[in-house]
């Protein structure tokens, strides 16, 4: 949500604004060539990007509530991920694994459509939340 807000009152410019939220693929190609650095730039590579650990985050979430049997709970969980696994099989045509263009990022329709996003994700994170401590 903060990010889009960035975006709307021009904090950021489109560019670095998607370089924080999609992964940067030039830091794969260093993995190639320092590969005792590998576990510091993966380190880096997760801590700055935002999408894929939610979608990876979210899905574990989901096998564990497989594991442990919890119907209601993996009933709950499942649009979500169904809604995770289209956004990102239907994610723009980009050089590297991303969700975010920077190109059309700052069409109004979209912008609208990723913060009317992140305020649902936040309600859902939440009514989850407190349905996890106290259900």
């Amino acid at each position: 949500i903060i990010a889009f807000d960035e975006l709307k009152t021009d904090y950021k410019n489109p560019i670095d604004q998607c370089n924080t939220l999609n992964p940067v693929s030039c830091v794969l190609n260093i993995f190639i060539f320092f590969k005792e650095t590998c576990l510091k730039l993966l380190t880096r590579l997760f801590l700055f990007q935002l999408v894929l650990p939610e979608y990876l985050i979210h899905a574990f979430f989901c096998v564990m509530f497989l594991c442990a049997a919890e119907w209601l709970t993996l009933g709950l969980n499942m649009p979500l991920l169904a809604y995770h696994i289209w956004r990102y099989m239907s994610r723009p045509v980009m050089s590297g694994p991303g969700l975010y263009d920077p190109t059309t990022i700052m069409n109004a329709d979209i912008l609208a459509y990723c913060q009317k996003e992140g305020w649902c994700k936040l309600a859902f994170y939440l009514l989850s939340f407190f349905y996890y401590l106290y259900g």
